[in-house]
């Protein structure tokens, strides 16, 4: 990238679409280079691999999508038209579509949710009551999307409760939990142990494969909707098109996650927090702290590093300065008004060093003192 002028990132702040999501591992490299390298059916090789896929991770079903957002469009468009062709012609518009409205609580709306609206269906807003949910599942009612992670609980029902409700109306639930990884259990607990109709996830974050990459888990009439409406076929997924190189990096990816020791990598990052706390110690008005769970709710800590008086910094010349530093560091924002958030999920071995040096670097020198603040 070097050649392009574009500048390499240590990224401490999350796995962030806009950073590139994860870091592959070798074998999902691999694996899509030797995908590259040749002509396949698509629609045998996405079978093939879902068909793994779902056995690896518990499902009854599982389709690859163009990542986590594009499987939530699928997802949404197979419970409004399912398999059936007049319907999956129907979007945007939904002209004589019945059942075409998405429950969601209004605690929960976010930038992602665009991805259900785009197939024209409409969002109902609910509170965090169970008759709130239980009067909004009207027959037009197609099903209830959920967002898991511990920064969109509060306000929302729990997810068993969500479950239950809906069921009891014969509505679906679909849970985005694009970045709910880790822990890897997450793969089969919202499907097969709280009994949520599909879950969600991004295959570039904690699954580490490709970036435009990502999994619809569950039941497998509505997975058989989501490829019905999905590309290579001409409906509302067409454009989010997967290839044989993603499909084959994000199975190899899976297989490696899954065959990795998760206390043993969920303690490397807290010693990585570790080491950041005790290395910013001493440093007059900056303390730094714990945080757990991460932003996304999964279960390791972050550093939370606050800035005050008698330092001269604030939190927004910080992270100027990082971003302005050779290596070029990026940190997270969501820890307050007055602090950053250090994650060691994207930081690989040895780079956790870099970024305590960068830190402690730029908090000795005055802001504006060719640190490429403002």
């Amino acid at each position: 990238m070097h050649d392009l002028n574009v500048r390499p990132v240590i990224n401490a702040a999350a796995t962030l679409t806009r950073l590139g999501g994860s870091r592959m591992p070798p074998p999902a490299l691999a694996a899509m280079a030797e995908a590259a390298s040749s002509f396949v059916p698509l629609a045998e090789l996405e079978l093939a691999v879902a068909a793994r896929v779902a056995a690896l991770t518990r499902n009854e079903a599982a389709y690859v999508s163009a990542g986590a957002a594009a499987g939530i469009v699928v997802a949404v468009a197979a419970c409004i038209a399912g398999t059936d062709p007049e319907k999956i012609a129907a979007f945007p518009y939904l002209d004589g579509i019945a059942r075409k409205d998405v429950v969601v609580h209004a605690a929960q709306r976010n930038g992602y949710d665009y991805a259900a609206r785009q197939t024209g269906a409409r969002l109902i807003e609910v509170g965090e009551a169970a008759a709130d949910l239980r009067a909004a599942l009207s027959p037009s009612v197609a099903c209830v999307l959920w967002f898991a992670g511990a920064h969109h609980a509060t306000g929302a029902l729990p997810l068993p409760d969500v479950v239950s409700i809906a069921h009891e109306a014969g509505v679906p639930v679909l849970v985005d939990a694009a970045a709910q990884i880790p822990p890897v259990a997450s793969l089969w607990r919202f499907t097969g142990e709280i009994g949520a109709d599909l879950a969600i996830f991004s295959g570039g974050k904690g699954i580490r494969g490709p970036q435009s990459s990502g999994l619809v888990l569950g039941r497998a009439d509505l997975v058989a909707g989501c490829r019905a409406n999905g590309s290579p076929n001409y409906a509302i997924g067409r454009p989010m098109k997967v290839g044989k190189e993603e499909l084959a990096g994000l199975l190899a990816a899976l297989e490696w996650t899954l065959g990795q020791d998760e206390p043993a990598l969920l303690a490397g990052y807290e010693a990585m927090v570790q080491r950041w706390i005790a290395g910013l110690s001493g440093i007059p008005g900056v303390h730094a702290e714990r945080g757990y769970p991460s932003e996304a709710g999964q279960p390791h800590g972050r550093a939370i590093v606050r800035f005050a008086p008698p330092c001269p910094w604030t939190r927004d010349a910080v992270v100027a300065a990082l971003w302005e530093h050779n290596p070029r560091i990026a940190v997270g924002t969501d820890g307050g008004p007055d602090a950053i958030a250090l994650n060691p999920q994207t930081v690989a071995t040895g780079e956790d060093e870099l970024v305590l040096a960068a830190l402690r670097e730029v908090l000795a020198a005055r802001p504006g003192d060719g640190d490429g603040s403002t």
